[in-house]
């Protein structure tokens, strides 16, 4: 497939503090595998900065306001988890406008799978709060502008990071327009995303929370997600499939606390690539979310980069556990009537 990344050394700009997880060295280790491996083989996207009333449209006013008035301090607090500094407007503007150029990119095929390598994150920033080291919504914003610009009417949105992405959940809830599918640890913030939270109104049966344990191997990850994306996306028919792409759930990662290792994010994306021939080739969008071991974040984008940049491989042969077959079967069975998950 054809790639595009987007790349900016602005995001390097929101500082958050020497001793914050969420630190430009997280970029500084992308950009440096990307430059040793990856040297004009990929489409570069310039970042450009989102428009006020794309913002607008997943964000409030008076939210909006208040960012833009901390380019008036040094360094301030957002949330208690949250430390931004004066250009952190700036930057987090910057990657929403990126994620909008790279659904642009996609659905003008300009290339076929985009990844945007942005900070800060996106994934719990609701319409007018700031959580989780995110300040705007970044795929939530590009998947609205998805459907303003292009009329898309089906988007499906996985969200893979070890955190409950509460601020899509939350977003599209009530939407038929945008599935979201999130694998997550329940113990952890933002302690949100219980198995039998499905969507509300038009949304009814369009959200799927699936909370793991933390004893899950990458076998039981790619075996969960191989049996509810199949299915899924046989009838959903995504027009496009965007994913919060976090790399959390690592083993060395110093928050997640899990057991994933580089070899889940290589089959994920491989994963992605064969399902998405059920839908016509829908595009393939990623946008980088947590992450905080250098290495382990580099290295695993770069097998992530490698499998899209190459020919799909065979599905891996897995061994799950009996909890991940059981809880396949629980996601299954609280689905079935919404005729997704047969």
């Amino acid at each position: 497939m054809n790639v595009g990344i987007t790349r900016d050394e602005r995001f390097l700009k929101h500082k958050t503090g020497h001793h914050h997880p969420e630190h430009p060295k997280r970029l500084d280790a992308v950009h440096r595998m990307l430059d040793q491996h990856f040297q004009n083989r990929l489409i570069q996207i310039p970042a450009a900065l989102a428009t006020l009333e794309q913002i607008e449209r997943i964000h409030s006013p008076a939210y909006i306001k208040r960012i833009l008035k901390t380019a008036e301090q040094r360094l301030t607090s957002l949330a208690p988890d949250t430390p931004i500094s004066a250009d952190s407007h700036f930057a987090a503007w910057l990657a929403a406008g990126a994620c909008i150029k790279g659904v642009e990119s996609l659905m003008t095929g300009t290339c076929e799978a985009y990844f945007g390598f942005v900070r800060p994150p996106g994934h719990h920033a609701l319409p007018d709060k700031a959580a989780g080291f995110c300040i705007f919504n970044n795929i939530a914003i590009a998947a609205q502008y998805a459907m303003d610009r292009f009329a898309l009417e089906r988007i499906l949105v996985v969200d893979w990071d070890i955190h409950h992405g509460n601020g899509i959940h939350d977003i599209f809830y009530n939407s038929d327009h945008v599935f979201y599918l999130s694998t997550h640890d329940p113990m952890m913030y933002p302690y949100t995303g219980a198995l039998d939270q499905t969507g509300a109104g038009k949304g009814t049966g369009y959200t799927v929370n699936i909370p793991i344990i933390r004893e899950f191997t990458d076998d039981d990850m790619l075996y969960l997600y191989q049996e509810i994306l199949t299915p899924l996306i046989a009838a959903y028919q995504p027009q496009l499939i965007m994913t919060a792409a976090g790399f959390d759930a690592h083993g060395d990662d110093p928050v997640g606390r899990s057991r994933l290792t580089r070899k889940f994010y290589r089959n994920i994306t491989r994963l992605l690539m064969h399902l998405r021939k059920q839908t016509g080739n829908a595009p393939l969008f990623f946008a980088l979310e947590g992450g905080y071991d250098q290495r382990a974040l580099a290295d695993s984008i770069f097998d992530m980069v490698t499998e899209l940049t190459r020919p799909p491989s065979p599905l891996a042969t897995l061994s799950p556990s009996p909890d991940a077959a059981k809880l396949v079967d629980r996601v299954k069975t609280l689905h079935s009537p919404y005729g997704f998950l047969r």
